[in-house]
């Protein structure tokens, strides 16, 4: 039953993933799904996640500015936060993380990258335990070594692969923390349009995160709908120091359909929408370093 169940979350995650993107809201993951007439829910009071019909955990949870922490080490593992203190290390929701790492069980991660919204990454495994910091060292795997029925071993091929898994989620999440900053900042909407549906959104770099001050940070970033984050990523669209939207020259010269002109065109010399809270707004440094590039290109 509990393999049952825990194929059939996969299966429900990776459908609310295609349709709401990898960071998926906290009323989703506590409703969960009907599983032959029983509910499963995903998460609940406890960051170590046993639904009432399991035998052990589904799912570990760390939650936004929580109590405890959890992060990637040294070595790009996740390490997990044993539930209470030295004095609990036998309490039932360790004792069940430790079992499930005994039989290389998969689980699900959420981790919290704004209130109430969750980054998800399955499968993963408790691969140690270190009781002298009660933590749990985690990993990430690939979704085919669950569907195929792999059966679990440590050669050199599943590291790799582990590893790999493990640094792709480490980036994405840090993306999604990211993105969910600079959209909270905005509320969710376009600086430049308004556009307010958020799978239509970016957060934009003003500095390349590769560049020097290309920090994650909400001053570095602009929210934009997909449309107007790829002309701002052209030098169609510039924005200087002052908060001022400029047009391209020659695009301002185009006649084309309604979208050019209503959609970029009639942007020139507006100004963007600014966060209510001043400590976001985009830092003038950098907006007067990408605009000199908009204008080399114009």
């Amino acid at each position: 039953m509990d393999s049952q169940i825990r194929l059939a979350a996969f299966t429900w995650l990776k459908d609310q993933i295609r349709i709401h993107g990898e960071v998926l809201p906290w009323s989703l993951l506590i409703k969960g799904f009907d599983f032959n007439g029983d509910q499963v829910h995903l998460v609940g009071a406890k960051g170590i996640w046993k639904p009432k019909m399991m035998q052990l955990p589904l799912s570990i949870i760390t939650k936004f500015e929580g109590p405890y922490e959890d992060s990637f080490n040294k070595e790009g593992l996740l390490t997990y936060s044993y539930r209470g203190t030295a004095a609990d290390i036998h309490h039932p929701d360790n004792a069940g993380l430790r079992e499930v790492m005994h039989q290389a069980i998969p689980l699900i991660y959420f981790s919290g990258v704004a209130k109430g919204r969750y980054f998800v990454s399955f499968p993963v495994y408790i691969i140690h335990e270190d009781p002298s910091r009660l933590l749990f060292t985690v990993q990430v795997d690939q979704m085919r070594t669950v569907e195929s029925s792999e059966s679990w071993e440590e050669t050199d091929e599943t590291r790799f692969r582990r590893a790999y898994a493990t640094t792709s989620a480490k980036v994405r999440l840090h993306q999604q923390f990211f993105r969910e900053r600079v959209l909270t900042a905005y509320h969710h909407q376009c600086t430049l349009c308004r556009l307010r549906h958020p799978e239509l959104l970016d957060a934009a770099h003003i500095i390349g995160d590769s560049e020097e001050m290309g920090d994650p940070i909400v001053q570095n970033g602009l929210s934009l709908c997909k449309i107007h984050h790829a002309a701002f990523d052209q030098n169609i669209i510039g924005i200087t120091p002052d908060y001022q939207i400029n047009i391209r020259t020659d695009i301002l010269a185009e006649i084309d359909g309604p979208m050019l002109k209503h959609g970029i065109q009639e942007l020139n010399n507006q100004k963007i929408i600014l966060p209510i809270k001043k400590i976001n707004w985009p830092d003038q440094g950098r907006l007067e370093l990408r605009y000199q590039r908009f204008k080399d290109v114009g």
